[in-house]
């Protein structure tokens, strides 16, 4: 089974045998990974699809974002536009939620 490694420079994850030569995200030496303990590793591989899922949410959220802007200039009438201004507040707080939810993650070493 593969290790993860954890650059103590950015934070960046890494899987393999041993810790890289250099840290993909920063350049950072292999001097500066350290290695994770079984107990964060098995919390980086658990969480690792409930975070893409947030992930995807956020972006959905976006999505909604999107077309309801765009319903709002047709401006077909005020009960559309009225729901469209509605649909941005509620996918704001969505996005919020699933972005305070990855922060929670990251704060706890889930990422």
């Amino acid at each position: 089974m593969a290790k993860l490694f954890k650059c103590s420079v950015c934070r960046f994850v890494y899987e393999g045998e041993e810790a890289p030569e250099f840290c993909p995200k920063c350049g950072a030496p292999r001097e500066k990974f350290e290695e994770l303990t079984e107990e964060q590793a098995n919390k980086i591989y658990s969480s690792d699809r409930t975070n893409d899922i947030h992930m995807e949410i956020v972006q959905l959220a976006m999505r909604i974002i999107e077309l309801a802007k765009e319903g709002i200039e047709i401006d077909l009438d005020p009960p559309c536009v009225d729901l469209f201004k509605k649909a941005i507040k509620e996918a704001w707080i969505i996005k919020q939620r699933s972005k305070a939810e990855l922060e929670g993650h990251m704060t706890k070493g889930k990422f």
